[in-house]
């Protein structure tokens, strides 16, 4: 890849962003149904000897699991849920599937194992409010799982083995008390953890099951060590590794030394993002990495040579590979683009022929959606902020109505691709800017670190100077510019209409926080060994009560003046729905616009399909109302 060069990079997406599509026909407003209507076909999946495909599809509302024989074309319903869909899955041998479906509004969720055709759908057992997180599939044993189960103590998982024939589990390890990550080997050995005490992180180590664990490096949560998997050497892992520099860097590692043995792979100016591991092969495959694209390093030539092959097959579209049978002869291939949900194929590497399994969304037509340019500008205290902008196609590309889209992070990143929310506010004549504030991911640690107790100050920084850039560049009509975020983009639009009214018109929340304290305190007991690091990252309720105050919209309503639109289910367990009630109706004493939908059924999404659609359109009607986009 060629040296990222800030100067020119800043040039070209400002010319292209202002002088791109000026001839472009003025698009057609498709309905909301189009962008928001449950996927036709996703998530899927090969069985381990390449026979059977699988894939969700909506059936009565809800995603269910089908399986197609590729020997001859059949297709059965393996799953028939009704009010709940399947949120997770993947096969467990050639014959199972194992499944998850949400079991409370606290985010945890029912396992069970099914066969492929429909039959012995058999309950995982586990108590109330408990979680089940899988570990591994054991190579050579396909009738065991390794799951992690937290029903002995609420705080802490214990490792199981399940047998997904009989259901039963099986205590493997028992959790000493501070450990939050369990890697096993390709045996389903688990000979390697990671353990917290709230703030430092400490790998864990045995070279045997007779051994007992012994601690190999202890690091600072703002720093990160993280194991993925056991090299062909022993005692070696490969981990993610940003200790003594500030990128994410692939290095082998020593559990016995404690030392880094060499760096496999790293990129000066990005984090790494994803390792590709081939347990056919016993080789590291590439690893990804996006500053404004995802782009691939290849570690392996057969992976490079099939990747070549199969973009010359399919032209012009990003390219994932997101499922391999056990010989690595037949993958599942996901394509997309900024203006494309995508497409499956089913690619056979001993023949070099490729052949397509669905549409994600065929209802989407390219040639119709608005393209996703990379861009990056300056905060006010100098640090380079990258992010997205999408233009609406058919008008003039200057004093645009314009919605600012922050992430629903901190600790995630906007990526290039399609977005259907992106795609949709472009339709209806928006710009939209999304912008990687300080705190998102991939930019190494000090800008991730940056964004540490910042929630309510230079976060809120960097989203208003994305505004300000806009209008700067004459590409925002400064009186016609809103903002509308998520979880903590609907926190950072609550809080740009607090402290930046003067930019906005306008400002919708879908499940934002609204009150940190609340948010601190209410993370499941799961979470408790990350109690200190929150605190630490966010805020800590008993000596830093002025800031989260400050940055809490729910003690600030004095100080809201702009029409707001507010979304939230009843069973949020991120967002108390008592406060927002409360929020709501304090604003509207103090005679603010506040339009709120509250959906009784929904958690922190909205999963049902209906309730998703009326949301959208809601929010589309809201914005075209206060921006004017057709004047």
């Amino acid at each position: 890849m060629l040296e990222f060069c800030k100067k020119y990079f800043f040039t070209v997406c400002l010319i292209a962003c202002v002088t791109g599509c000026i001839k472009s026909k003025k698009a057609e407003q498709l309905s909301t149904e189009t962008f928001f209507k449950d996927p036709d076909q996703s998530s899927y999946q090969i069985s381990p000897d390449g026979k059977f495909l699988s894939f969700l599809k909506p059936n009565n509302g809800n995603l269910n699991i089908y399986v197609r024989s590729l020997s001859d074309d059949k297709i059965a319903q393996v799953t028939k849920l009704s009010g709940q869909s399947v949120k997770y899955y993947f096969w467990a041998g050639n014959d199972k599937l194992f499944y998850m479906q949400e079991k409370d509004s606290l985010d945890n969720y029912q396992a069970y194992t099914i066969n492929k055709d429909g039959s012995d759908n058999l309950l995982i057992k586990t108590p109330p409010k408990s979680k089940v997180e899988v570990i591994d599939q054991i190579k050579n044993d396909n009738n065991t799982i390794l799951v992690a189960v937290n029903d002995r103590v609420a705080e802490y998982f214990d490792v199981y083995k399940l047998d997904i024939n009989t259901g039963k589990r099986t205590l493997f390890i028992k959790n000493p008390g501070n450990i939050v990550q369990w890697v096993s080997d390709d045996n389903g050995n688990v000979n390697l953890a990671v353990g917290s005490d709230g703030v430092n992180e400490t790998i864990y180590f045995r070279a045997n099951s007779s051994q007992k664990f012994k601690p190999v490096i202890t690091n600072n949560f703002r720093s990160s060590l993280s194991p993925f998997g056991f090299t062909n050497q022993p005692d070696h892992v490969y981990a993610l590794s940003n200790l003594n520099r500030d990128k994410l860097a692939l290095v082998d590692f020593n559990c016995k030394t404690g030392k880094e043995v060499k760096v496999i792979y790293e990129n000066p100016n990005a984090d790494i993002m994803d390792v590709v591991y081939s347990k056919t092969l016993k080789k590291l495959a590439y690893v990804t990495y996006e500053i404004n694209k995802r782009e691939i390093h290849f570690l392996d030539d057969r992976y490079k040579d099939m990747y070549e092959d199969i973009r010359t097959l399919i032209p012009n579209q990003e390219i994932k590979i997101v499922d391999k049978d056990q010989y690595e002869n037949k993958f599942i291939v996901r394509t997309f683009t900024d203006k494309n949900p995508g497409s499956y194929y089913l690619y056979q590497s001993n023949t070099n022929k490729i052949q397509k399994l669905g549409d994600v969304n065929p209802q989407i037509k390219p040639e119709e959606m608005c393209e996703m340019k990379p861009i990056s500008y300056q905060s006010q205290d100098g640090l380079t902020i990258h992010g997205y902008l999408t233009l609406p196609k058919g008008k003039k590309k200057s004093e645009l109505p314009c919605i600012v889209f922050p992430h629903s992070g901190p600790s995630l990143r906007n990526t290039w691709g399609y977005n259907a929310e992106v795609q949709f506010l472009a339709n209806r004549g928006f710009a939209v800017l999304q912008m990687n504030y300080r705190g998102s991911v991939g930019y190494g640690k000090s800008f991730r670190n940056a964004g540490y107790k910042q929630w309510g100050k230079l976060v809120q920084n960097d989203i208003a100077d994305g505004v300000k850039w806009l209008i700067n560049q004459n590409i925002a009509d400064p009186a016609k510019i809103g903002v509308y975020g998520y979880g903590f983009g609907g926190f950072s639009a609550l809080n740009q209409a607090i402290y930046y009214p003067e930019l906005y018109k306008c400002a919708a929340s879908y499940s934002g926080y609204i009150n940190l304290f609340t948010y601190l305190k209410g993370f499941p007991a799961y979470y408790k060994p990350y109690q200190q690091m929150m605190n630490e990252i966010v805020g800590n309720p008993e000596s830093d009560i002025d800031y989260l105050r400050y940055s809490s919209p729910i003690f600030q309503i004095d100080k809201i003046k702009l029409p707001l639109f507010i979304a939230q289910g009843a069973r949020d367990s991120r967002v108390n729905v008592n406060e927002t009630n409360q929020f709501v109706k304090e604003l509207r004493k103090r005679q603010i616009n506040v339009s709120y939908m509250l959906n009784e059924n929904e958690n922190h999404v909205f999963r049902d399909m209906n309730n998703r659609l009326a949301f959208y359109k809601q929010l589309g009607n809201f914005f075209g109302k206060q921006l004017a986009t057709d004047k």
